[in-house]
């Protein structure tokens, strides 16, 4: 049984592709193809634009695929989302969809958009969003390079936005937030129905959520004196209690641990201090619970 898998090409594309390299799958992209090979036999790949994934997906042309909430929003398809997967191209965070105005206009907040032009690509959702407000303003679909087109070719923008850089370097303030949005595993319905590929697409699901666990931790394991083992745990923060097994050597134990890797620079020096040694810091691809 064959899985048709959409796998997001563009932006996302790459961070993608290293998300399922630590869950475990191989996915080579040749660019001059549109059907990724992956080194499982009962998966097909196919490179869709996130945009349009949800379309394919409620279509049943792609069994399941990786898009945002943000286009599945958009689209208003019908399918199942079975994994959030928060991970980005930049960060392992969530977007944001903003409406932003130039530094120096006078609008501050959407309410002042009354009779005024916003370009956006999240057109159907920007429209919603101006409806909730009450407010009636023209939206004209922006093909690219959104955030050059105030103040001459629209009074507003809404536009993705990680960090917000790309709008402060484009002279635009964040008025509010529209959307907020991260990756999703979506599934067709007749495909979630299916025995065989629901449990394929609950092992993927089960592998990814591993990968996205394991994202900036490392592991770290250790020797220490019996005498020595209170100070060492003391240092170690952890997911869960540390592992502590007997060595061979009469009064020595190991110690393995898991830990954000932003602290281990700091926590291994203290380590030492407190009597470990033999310490070895590992990368994870996955963290299953």
């Amino acid at each position: 049984m064959t899985l048709k898998l959409g796998i997001p090409k563009g932006s996302l594309e790459n961070a993608t592709i290293d998300l399922f390299r630590c869950a475990g799958f191989q996915i080579t992209v040749n660019s001059r193809s549109y059907f990724p090979a992956i080194d499982d036999p009962n998966i097909e790949c196919m490179l869709i634009r996130a945009q349009e994934m949800a379309r394919y997906v409620e279509d049943g042309v792609l069994d399941a695929g990786l898009t945002g909430l943000d286009w599945v929003a958009e689209t208003g398809a019908t399918i199942e989302p079975i994994a959030d997967l928060v991970y980005a191209k930049q960060s392992f965070g969530r977007v944001r969809w903003v409406l932003a105005v130039p530094e120096n206009s006078d609008v501050l907040s959407v309410k002042d958009l009354e009779g005024k032009v916003i370009a956006t690509e999240l057109v159907e959702t920007t429209k919603r969003y101006l409806e909730r407000n009450g407010v009636t303003a023209k939206v004209e679909f922006s093909w690219g390079a959104t955030e050059v087109k105030p103040p001459i070719l629209a009074d507003a923008i809404v536009e993705v936005t990680e960090t917000g850089s790309s709008l402060r370097a484009n002279n635009l303030r964040i008025v509010e937030t529209v959307l907020e949005s991260n990756t999703q595993l979506i599934v067709n319905l007749e495909s979630w129905k299916d025995a065989g590929k629901k449990q394929q697409l609950l092992d993927i699901k089960m592998l990814l959520d591993g990968a996205i666990a394991a994202m900036g931790k490392v592991g770290l394991m250790m020797n220490a004196p019996q005498s020595c083992l209170q100070s060492v745990l003391d240092v170690l923060p952890a997911l869960k209690t540390p592992t502590v097994s007997n060595l061979s050597q009469n009064g020595w134990l190991a110690l393995n641990t898991i830990l954000d890797e932003s602290t281990v620079r700091t926590i291994i020096p203290r380590l030492k201090a407190a009597g470990a040694t033999g310490i070895v810091e590992y990368p994870l691809n996955k963290i299953v619970n």
